[in-house]
């Protein structure tokens, strides 16, 4: 099988040889930059020497532009040796941290008023934008036609475009102080994306849905299941529709944080696979696994256990027989390594893993 058939098979509870080896967080040949030292050459080939499945985090992503275009080259208002602080035309300034494992932060974001929004709008979301596509997308069209491996159309997210539009904070308030804004904000990006999706559907055959999220913390959801079924829900089930009309079944939501609780009203809504299922946050596939025996999982094993090396890495590796006899499971780490991981020990729990996923269970009768 290729890993493309082991993907989709694997996701909707198709008969599979076995589920893929894929990489999950990290993209195509992502590496810590201290391992480049130590390992010269390593940023160019480390998913060969891997033996990773597919590409980029085993399922493939396209170069459109998803996100807001015309913004410009951004302005930098501020660099030290620590940080750079700049400012983009849609209103957006951001710091960046040199060197650290969680570099990036918005300090303004471009929609404060129902003015502002008009304005990203019309001027950053047109779906017919010439720059929205790149310009090689004829070669890449013919390429995905042939590929072995899965593929991805890609949604910003509908709580997730929103957060990057406003900040947490004032999204938070204004789906009670101005509820009108953020219906229009949801369904005017969910309006754009499902417009460029059409275009990409008729040259190419797609294998999931992805939605980036992060709507939870390891505290829980960042939004009530309330709100989510007022607000949400709606503009899923438009792409639920939408994936359903052209064959595609796997509707993925990536999300961090603790997400149990949002599982009920995301499988309500049409979603058929979760990930990370970050284990840091509390979160428990087996325990989704039994409330929705239909749901995919990607993910599931903590990163963290390869900070302290190999006895921990084998501690935590000891959980994904379970994983894999969930079925509909894609093990794999919760996030890319941590600043403080040696190439090592990502080695070591990739192999492992790897090891694991193409050994099969010893039969235990007869």
């Amino acid at each position: 099988m290729t890993s493309r058939q082991r993907f989709v098979n694997t996701l909707t509870g198709r008969p599979v040889d076995r589920v893929p080896f894929i990489k999950v967080f990290g993209g195509t040949n992502a590496i810590r930059p201290e391992w480049e030292r130590d390992q010269p050459g390593l940023s160019r080939d480390i998913d060969r020497r891997l033996q990773f499945e597919g590409v980029y985090r085993g399922w493939g992503t396209t170069p459109v532009n998803f996100w807001m275009t015309r913004r410009g080259e951004p302005e930098v208002l501020q660099e030290d040796a620590r940080q750079v602080i700049r400012r983009y035309a849609d209103g957006t300034v951001e710091r960046l941290q040199k060197g650290q494992d969680y570099h990036h932060q918005y300090l303004e974001w471009p929609v404060k008023t129902r003015a502002d929004w008009d304005r990203v709008r019309q001027r950053h979301l047109d779906p017919h934008d010439p720059e929205r596509f790149p310009a090689n997308w004829g070669q890449l069209v013919r390429e995905y036609r042939g590929r072995d491996y899965p593929l991805q159309l890609t949604h910003g997210g509908v709580y997730g475009f929103a957060r990057n539009l406003m900040g947490d904070e004032a999204l938070l308030y204004a789906f009670y102080d101005d509820p009108d804004l953020v219906r229009s904000i949801m369904s005017g990006y969910t309006d754009m994306v499902l417009e460029l999706w059409t275009t990409m559907v008729a040259q190419v055959q797609f294998d999931l849905v992805e939605f980036w999220e992060d709507m939870a913390s390891k505290n829980g959801s960042l939004i009530s299941p309330t709100l989510f079924r007022q607000f949400m829900a709606p503009q899923y089930e438009r792409v639920v529709a939408f994936a359903r009309a052209h064959g595609i079944e796997i509707i993925l939501v990536d999300s961090d944080g603790y997400t149990d609780d949002l599982a009920a009203d995301l499988v309500a809504a049409g979603v058929t696979a979760l990930y990370p299922f970050e284990v840091g946050a509390g979160c428990d596939p087996a325990a989704v696994r039994r409330r929705f025996p239909d749901l995919g999982i990607i993910g599931g094993l903590a990163k963290e256990c390869m900070i302290d090396g190999r006895d921990s890495i084998d501690r935590e590796l000891t959980r994904v027989r379970s994983l894999l006899g969930l079925g509909r499971c894609i093990p794999g780490p919760d996030h890319f390594v941590l600043s403080n991981v040696s190439w090592d020990s990502y080695r070591y729990f990739m192999e492992q893993l790897r090891q694991l996923i193409l050994t099969p269970p010893v039969s235990s009768g007869g």
